[in-house]
């Protein structure tokens, strides 16, 4: 160890040059004059700060502006420890962090002799951080089913012994809208109750994600995972995300294994299993089924009833039986769009004046349940307009892109390119058949696919030029298709 009092001085005074260089002076007298350096052994600086309150500060607002001026002085392997009288009381107070993704502020310190860098040594649970839950996403908001018992029931017990259970980490998929984000959120709400001396944290992939390319622009990318390998509980909504995300991808990777290596609990979501994510490396997709997967599936009937009258008492409508069983029969949909149809049903009934009837909801949801049947056939649509593609001299019987080409139909309009075709149903409220994909950022909302039942079948293809390889951009637009095959209306 140095007994060079003088070189401490000396060092320290370089340091405080470069600060005050970099700061404000009404800052820099406040928050860095009174510093005083006690020792240091080539690896550990020992600085005395006047209270608490100077500690707070520069952990919380100063770490990554010091931290290059004390490696470059001090060296890169450099840790900070501070020494505060025992005797002194807080005297400063501290400013509340606008952030609440980042660390808000410190607990109180039981050992204030010798407080390290939270950054440089992470693991230092005296710190408080916003968690990201909605108050309302709970297990007793949540509607237990059929379609939902596993996930539920694997996330209370999760709840109860986090990092501690075989379900680490507790995968839980499905499609858009069934409850996915509700069930992780409840699960940390649970945790917080049960342990509130833990860290809980939700974060949406794509936050994550944001998070990261901003660490690493500034430099920060290791203050980014250790702030993240803080966290007792973490909670990562849309894991798919990460598809094709390389450098996102190793981060996450270092955080996953300190997590998991460290005995604390991870949560992820997505839209598919595991085994079908794409462009995430292999060792995260192992590290993905080493828990359980549970998979949330759409509400089956009994479920939908409860998810009605729940839904309807929480909009404060008074709805018979006749009309819960009307929007359960009808509605064929996810937890969302359930909860979308009530909705609307409530509003128009109030705009309305009318009492909630199955008359009324009949009238005002025909056009909202039609777009969720599960099939629809030829006979009715016989009274709407089928809109038909016209492909001039190989419009025939053996060249035809429809189903049904010799059908015969009350209401025929053909239309020799697709705009047309798509403009006419619009605004005549037609149809047309086809195997068309429809996207709303290209088509916009004003369609919708329902299967047809009809004993034809349509069988999908490409055409490729003899001799000739599929381009990259070609060979990646077959890939994207494919990701659809399990959602196709067949």
């Amino acid at each position: 160890m140095l007994n060079n009092t003088q070189t401490y001085s000396d060092m320290w005074q370089n340091c405080l040059d470069r600060i005050k260089a970099q700061t404000s002076e009404e800052e820099f007298v406040k928050w860095f004059q009174p510093i005083v350096p006690l020792e240091f052994d080539g690896t550990n600086l020992r600085l005395r700060v006047p209270n608490e309150s100077y500690v707070h500060q520069i952990e919380k607002n100063y770490i990554p502006f010091l931290r290059p001026i004390i490696s470059q002085l001090y060296g890169q392997q450099t840790r900070l420890h501070y020494a505060v009288p025992r005797s002194t009381p807080p005297a400063v107070p501290v400013t509340a962090d606008a952030d609440t993704t980042a660390i808000s502020r410190f607990n109180t310190q039981t050992n204030t002799a010798n407080i390290k860098n939270p950054f440089v040594i992470p693991g230092l649970k005296k710190i408080i951080i916003d968690p990201q839950l909605n108050p309302g996403l709970t297990f007793a908001t949540f509607i237990e089913g059929e379609c939902n018992r596993l996930a539920r029931s694997a996330g209370m017990s999760v709840a109860v012994n986090p990092g501690n259970n075989p379900f680490n980490p507790l995968y839980i998929y499905g499609d858009s809208g069934l409850g996915k984000t509700h069930i992780v959120q409840a699960i940390g709400h649970e945790v917080r109750q049960r342990h509130p001396e833990l860290q809980v944290l939700y974060v949406s992939m794509n936050k994550f994600q944001a998070q990261f390319q901003t660490a690493y622009k500034n430099g920060e990318i290791p203050d980014f995972i250790h702030f993240y390998q803080m966290i007792d509980v973490l909670i990562i909504d849309d894991i798919q995300e990460l598809t094709g995300k390389t450098g996102t991808q190793n981060a996450f990777f270092n955080i996953f294994n300190h997590l998991q290596l460290a005995g604390k609990q991870l949560i992820l979501t997505s839209d598919k299993p595991p085994v079908e994510l794409k462009d995430i490396e292999q060792r995260l997709l192992t590290r993905f089924k080493w828990g359980l997967s549970a998979q949330l599936n759409t509400p089956d009937y009994d479920t939908k009833l409860k998810i009605i009258r729940v839904k309807a008492q929480k909009f404060g409508a008074q709805i018979s039986d006749d009309v819960v069983a009307y929007l359960a029969d009808n509605i064929s949909a996810n937890v969302r769009e359930i909860e979308g149809a009530l909705s609307s049903l409530v509003a128009n009934a109030s705009f309305l004046g009318r009492k909630i009837t199955t008359s009324l909801a009949k009238e005002i949801l025909k056009v909202y349940v039609q777009l969720y049947q599960k099939e629809i056939t030829i006979e009715e649509l016989q009274e709407y307009p089928c809109l038909s593609f016209e492909q001039g001299n190989y419009n025939s019987f053996y060249f035809a892109e429809e189903v049904l080409s010799t059908y015969s139909y009350k209401q025929l309009i053909k239309a020799n390119d697709r705009a047309t075709l798509l403009n006419l149903m619009v605004g005549l409220n037609g149809y047309t058949l086809c195997s068309g994909i429809l996207c709303d950022n290209l088509n916009g909302s004003d369609y919708w696919a329902v299967k047809l039942k009809s004993d034809e079948v349509m069988t999908i293809g490409y055409l490729a030029r003899k001799g000739t390889t599929i381009s990259k951009l070609g060979q990646k637009y077959l890939e994207e298709i494919a990701k659809y095959k399990d959602k196709a209306l067949r």
